[in-house]
């Protein structure tokens, strides 16, 4: 395992990673929460995640917070605009300039890169391929290490969303593994009976599984329960945690789940006292 990640990773193997990169998608659904970025990572730090995903720009808020241990910082590599109710064309997912260099810079744990699949657009699956391949050659160079989402996505109510057909899923995190992915960001199945699919499909690579939008809390909390359960090292989760009513409380009741074993009922208590 590339040394980094026992930063990122805890003791037992399993990591919470509190996404708040949302701003760098130009979305304006994706804002509420995250309006006030230095009192959103205040919370969160103070909450104790295991790490924090951020973008080239808001990094140094976290960066620059004394003390040894802070979340460890997850940077965001590409923007893409496949998110928005009104998609402009092309579609694409640009990298940022000099990423790698940027994460040394700034002291990342790790870096995280999109491989989208959507249907009819090959032009934008290609520029993925090659931005994966492009920061794994970088990553390698410096040692950092390098976690991928492969995304499948289908058009549905103006816009794409997740698709969480296992026959999409599980070949692309394979094809993600194949790429040289450190770790693999994926999302949920449909059916969490076919989750161990995508365990399986990663090898030894750690899984951890994507939130996606905003769920009740009861939701959240036993779907974390079943994905555990199934096998993932854990979540990369934003909407349900910033935008929730009390960030702090969510993030230790989600920590709970993750790390302690407590069930969907544990957690909810926990949330709620």
């Amino acid at each position: 395992m590339n040394p980094r990640l026992n930063r990122l990773f805890a003791a037992d193997g399993r990591c919470f990673d509190v996404a708040v990169d949302h701003g760098l998608f130009g979305e304006a659904s994706f804002l509420p929460g995250i309006e006030d970025m230095p009192r959103v990572l205040e919370t969160l730090v103070d909450a104790a995640p295991d790490a924090i995903q951020l973008s080239p720009g808001q990094a140094p808020l976290l960066q620059g917070i004394a003390g040894p241990r802070k979340p460890a910082l997850v940077l965001r590599t590409d923007v893409a605009n496949v998110y928005g109710s009104d998609l402009v064309e092309p579609l694409f997912s640009e990298l940022v300039e000099s990423a790698v260099e940027t994460a040394v810079r700034l002291d990342a744990a790790c870096i995280v890169v999109n491989l989208l699949l959507l249907p009819d657009r090959a032009d934008l699956y290609r520029q993925c391929v090659r931005n994966v391949s492009a920061l794994r050659a970088a990553c390698d160079q410096v040692a950092m290490a390098l976690m991928v989402e492969p995304l499948a996505m289908k058009p549905g109510g103006g816009r794409y969303g997740v698709d969480g057909d296992p026959e999409k899923i599980v070949p692309l995190v394979r094809q993600a593994v194949e790429l040289g992915a450190d770790v693999v960001k994926a999302d949920p199945t449909d059916d969490l009976d076919d989750y161990p699919h995508v365990i399986e499909a990663a090898g030894a690579h750690p899984v951890l599984t994507r939130g996606g939008g905003r769920v009740s809390d009861e939701e959240v909390l036993r779907r974390t329960e079943g994905l555990i359960r199934k096998g993932a090292s854990g979540i990369v989760y934003g909407r349900n945690v910033i935008q929730h009513e009390s960030p702090a409380a969510m993030t230790r009741a989600l920590m709970a789940v993750v790390h302690d074993g407590a069930s969907a009922e544990q957690a909810l208590e926990l949330l709620r006292a």
